[in-house]
């Protein structure tokens, strides 16, 4: 693809992209359900099967940071075609030698392909944006994206495990990329941008100079926290409550239906309000849910509550996304976004093990409180957010 003039994004380009990321998104997604699946069958252990999940993440957590440099220089193009042949070939792999070491080389591939096309397509997007109601539109749709893949994804490789063996789905699971490539051929590269700063010597760990970017990160952190907690300590509570496993999926099911039901409604509510109001009202109701949360003992109380959590922490992330866009230099959008996909990241692989410590010793209702105590404190870093221009 070659340099253009600027490019205006329209609807149907934006579906296109999405689509594209949604493929590519649904092979690693299809992959983190197969994959342990067929290590459990064949004989591994609970904590082999573990280690290999989180190889899905832990690739993200170290290519973010050189993956968002590589973007800023590169432009779209380039980056997601290594990430659409990377993630082929870790599900071809697993297709054709299905074995333990092959499988988490392919959790590698994949996973990192996802993390590097998301810091891709996130910051084209941005700087496609027109303006901050745009671009909070744009971020409204694309945060659709990856709630999608994770139903198709595992959905499919479940019906082709089924049907035909592992084999046959992670054969299908390496076609998806293709499939992305075919979405997005036609999007056209944006002009590259010239830093202020160009050959100046720059690191990642300059940006958090910034009090908004901190202020922001920190918001972001706190909210991904909850993400982690819900998911995590539901169960448990469930089981304290004599719940059936058939009604905490329907718990956890409602959470994410809300969660992606409330970013349909995003691109009016972006005309309407600021970002800093939507994030500090998520996080006000976030902590009132998460206090209230333990005193639910049935199955009905607590799918409403998870509902509304869903609303709640469903609106955060488009929001968090065009701030950032509006308060980091163009020239760094995609070191920006790859250094907020490392603190996610980080954080996935250690707030589990930290949450199940605390569980243990103080109990589920604890944790909920004090993490709930915490967004509701940060609400007020989220309101200094004001200091964001478009």
């Amino acid at each position: 693809m070659s340099v253009s003039d600027p490019v205006s994004l329209d609807n149907p380009a934006l579906a296109r992209l999405i689509g594209g990321h949604v493929c590519l998104h649904a092979c690693m997604a299809g992959m983190r359900m197969a994959a342990p699946l067929l290590a459990l069958r064949a004989g591994h252990s609970a904590a082999a099967v573990g280690a290999l999940l989180a190889l899905f993440a832990l690739t993200q957590v170290f290519l973010a940071l050189p993956a968002g440099r590589y973007v800023d220089r590169h432009g779209y193009w380039r980056p997601v075609q290594l990430c659409l042949v990377a993630g082929a070939m870790g599900a071809t792999m697993a297709a054709l030698w299905p074995v333990f070491g092959v499988l988490c080389l392919a959790a590698l591939l994949t996973g990192g392909a996802v993390g590097v096309g998301a810091i891709s397509l996130q910051r084209h997007v941005g700087r496609c944006a027109r303006d901050a109601v745009e671009r909070k539109r744009f971020f409204s749709w694309l945060s659709i994206g990856p709630a999608l893949s994770n139903f198709v994804g595992p959905l499919l490789a479940g019906v082709l495990i089924d049907t035909g063996g592992f084999g046959l789905a992670f054969g299908v699971l390496a076609l998806l990329p293709g499939v992305s490539w075919w979405l997005v051929r036609a999007t056209r590269e944006l002009p590259p941008v010239v830093p202020d700063d160009a050959g100046a010597k720059r690191r990642a760990w300059d940006l958090l100079g910034a009090p908004t970017m901190r202020r922001l990160l920190l918001v972001n952190w706190l909210m991904s926290s909850c993400w982690d907690v819900h998911t995590f300590v539901v169960p448990v509570l469930g089981h304290e409550r004599g719940l059936s496993a058939s009604a905490i999926g329907a718990i956890l099911g409602g959470f994410a239906l809300a969660a992606t039901s409330i970013r349909v409604a995003l691109p009016w509510v972006a005309a309407n309000a600021q970002e800093r109001v939507v994030i500090t009202a998520a996080m006000l109701a976030t902590a009132t849910l998460f206090g209230l949360y333990p005193f639910m003992v049935s199955a009905w109380s607590m799918g409403l509550c998870s509902a509304a959590l869903g609303v709640s922490l469903g609106s955060v992330q488009p929001m968090i996304m065009s701030t950032l866009h509006q308060i980091t230099p163009e020239a760094r959008h995609g070191e920006a976004l790859g250094l907020r996909l490392m603190l996610i990241n980080a954080s996935s692989v250690s707030m589990p093990m930290l949450f199940g410590a605390a569980g243990a010793l103080a109990g589920v209702s604890v944790v909920f409180w004090t993490v709930g105590a915490a967004v509701g404190l940060g609400a007020r870093q989220a309101w200094a957010l004001q200091a964001a221009k478009p």
